[in-house]
């Protein structure tokens, strides 16, 4: 028995999942859900009205900072438990109280994260994909147009991730490479091609409001979400730690290593693309939807252009089927200590391909229901790159709120903070409560039934369902996570995995 299914055995699991992704791989999975070439395109034009390029250009990297301080608390955590339930499986173990309740909490706001994040980038990958096909074959970007192409990309991603991990593993791999030089191409054409650029000034310092509030304060904080939003998922590197070799090390720093190289990444990204605009409103009124497929075709012409769109579209795609295989592991796990409704079905395995394939069909069915309501609400993107972000970082925070209240009695993996683990973690909670109000505010003003933010009504509904589930009946059965059995029983479902 290798190190790591001893560790797995002590936490009370059988090794069910094929364990064979290395460290690359466990990193690359929360890389390219990051994935700078995703997020900060996507709400590029949503950045550019509300602060525009000096929130753009220093949002990046102040957001950039404050999530290294979250994923570095996470990653220490991480290292004591590396078990695919991660964030909720870390909440039962170290909460002095009531660990039922904080998992149970923990879990439910880490499945609707993760399911905005999917529908969130798989959303932008089909609005990128309809600028494409409208450039080149007149397929109009309209609302019914995307949302159809969504749901082409969802069922892409679900059946790629039911081919089993290696198949996954070896995507990922392959996308850190494309995103790299996929940003090292595009800025490289935008700096060399265009006869003019941006002034510096103009990059660093221009400030552009666009969304019918007054107050310049608030604007540019509302377009810190460009950055925040990218910076999410990074907790996939928890959730494949059944799969991954050495994974008490290889989970934190995976975790760590992806914000590290998305935040040199996505800044450079962004630079390169504001100091390249050429008509800064002609391209807010695109008429593809995409702000940034209009200012590659202004600066390198309609060829140029496309070009560079396959290239996002292609990391697009490649953040999309992590995501979904990062949100399989999760459902997967929460399903096995039964805390969602049919959890017998989501977390069943499929024996050829030991991945759960249920799983997988509940992330892509769960995040196409979450962007439907773009059909008829047009900020409805915005809204859901915001559940993204509260969903994920109040998950992401409560374990780190239960570490630092644990003080010394907490046990530490190998890979942890020392000394700095208090104040690291007090920044990390501090922020999380700043973002989680601040982007439950309206975006746009004044607010009308088309631009409401439905943010707030999303986060309640859960909220709303987990708490009533919680004190009706599951108060009476939820446990926190189950112990599988003894050393012998995981034994015995370890060896009826392999017939």
């Amino acid at each position: 028995m290798s190190s790591d299914e001893q560790r797995l055995h002590e936490l009370g699991y059988a090794q069910e999942l094929a364990r064979s992704m290395s460290a690359f791989s466990n990193f690359a999975v929360s890389f390219t859900i990051i994935s700078v070439l995703s997020g900060c395109l996507t709400l590029y034009g949503f950045g550019m009205n509300t602060g525009g390029p000096a929130m753009i250009t220093w949002g990046w990297p102040l957001v950039g900072l404050m999530t290294l301080f979250v994923g570095m608390a996470m990653a220490e955590v991480c290292s004591s438990y590396p078990t695919a339930g991660g964030l909720y499986y870390w909440a039962a173990k170290l909460a002095p109280s009531h660990g039922p309740a904080w998992s149970w909490f923990t879990g439910w706001f880490n499945f609707l994260g993760q399911v905005a994040v999917t529908a969130g980038v798989d959303f932008g990958a089909a609005s990128f994909m309809n600028a494409l096909l409208d450039l080149q074959f007149g397929f109009a970007a309209t609302p019914v147009h995307t949302i159809m192409l969504f749901g082409i990309v969802l069922l892409a991603h679900g059946l790629l991730n039911t081919l089993g991990v290696k198949l996954a593993s070896l995507l990922s791999n392959v996308s850190v490479w494309w995103h790299v030089f996929g940003v090292l191409v595009i800025v490289g054409a935008l700096v060399v091609v265009p006869a003019k650029h941006q002034s510096a000034s103009f990059v660093f310092t221009h400030f552009t409001n666009n969304t019918g509030w007054h107050s310049g304060l608030y604007v540019g904080l509302l377009g810190l979400l460009l950055a925040q939003y990218t910076f999410t998922g990074y907790d996939a590197s928890a959730h494949m730690t059944e799969e991954t070799v050495d994974a008490a090390k290889a989970g934190p720093r995976g975790i760590v290593m992806s914000i590290l190289v998305s935040l040199v990444a996505g800044w450079v990204l962004l630079v390169g693309i504001t100091f390249a605009i050429q008509n800064y409103d002609g391209a807010l009124a695109s008429k593809t939807g995409v702000p940034p497929a209009q200012i590659f075709i202004d600066a390198l012409g309609a060829t140029g252009g496309k070009l560079l769109l396959l290239v996002a579209i292609g990391a697009q795609f490649f953040c999309g089927m992590s995501s979904v295989t990062a949100n399989s592991r999760m459902i997967y796990a929460f399903s096995r200590d039964g805390a969602l409704p049919g959890s017998q079905l989501w977390h069943r395995i499929n024996k050829r391909t030991k991945t759960p394939t249920n799983a997988v069909w509940l992330a892509a069915g769960g995040a196409f229901l979450l962007g439907l309501p773009y059909l008829w609400n047009a900020t409805a993107y915005a809204a859901v790159t915001s559940i993204a972000v509260i969903g994920l970082y109040i998950a992401y925070v409560l374990p780190v709120i239960l570490r630092l209240l644990q003080g010394d009695r907490f046990q530490r993996g190998p890979w942890h903070l020392g000394r700095w683990s208090k104040p690291v973690g007090v920044i990390a909670v501090a922020w999380t409560l700043v973002i989680s109000v601040l982007f439950m505010l309206p975006t746009t003003g004044p607010v009308t039934a088309e631009n409401f933010n439905y943010t707030p009504l999303a986060v309640l509904l859960v909220l709303g369902f987990a708490g009533a589930w919680w004190l009706v009946s599951a108060r009476e059965w939820f446990t926190g996570p189950k112990v599988q059995g003894s050393q012998e029983e995981l034994a015995a479902i370890e060896h009826e995995l392999e017939f």
